[in-house]
């Protein structure tokens, strides 16, 4: 289970920092910081820059993404930004606007 849940029809503004996976399911504008992984579900949110030692995008992010591990880009999901993480995978389906950098 999840250390922190964004649930459905949150809004969290500002700088978001913790050392446990987030799920977001609503929306969160700012900056983001997780220790652990960070998953966006299909109605999630995001207008910040992100780091994580994984994301999973299910849902939008717009905004920078950098992880230690990988970021996962899944179908219906959508990232504008650029990524910087030693692993990307984008599924069918799924969109991304940005550079790569993966020389983590």
């Amino acid at each position: 289970m999840a250390g922190n849940v964004v649930g459905a029809g949150l809004i969290v503004e500002g700088e978001f920092t913790t050392d446990e996976e987030v799920i977001v399911d609503g929306t969160v504008r700012g900056t983001l910081t997780a220790g652990d992984a960070l998953s966006i579900g299909g109605e999630g949110v995001i207008e910040a820059d992100v780091r994580a030692a994984s994301v999973v995008i299910a849902g939008q992010v717009t905004g920078n993404v950098s992880a230690s591990q990988r970021v996962d880009i899944q179908a219906g999901g959508r990232l504008i930004g650029d990524v910087k993480a030693g692993r990307l995978t984008i599924a069918d389906g799924a969109s991304f606007r940005g550079n790569v950098d993966m020389d983590v």
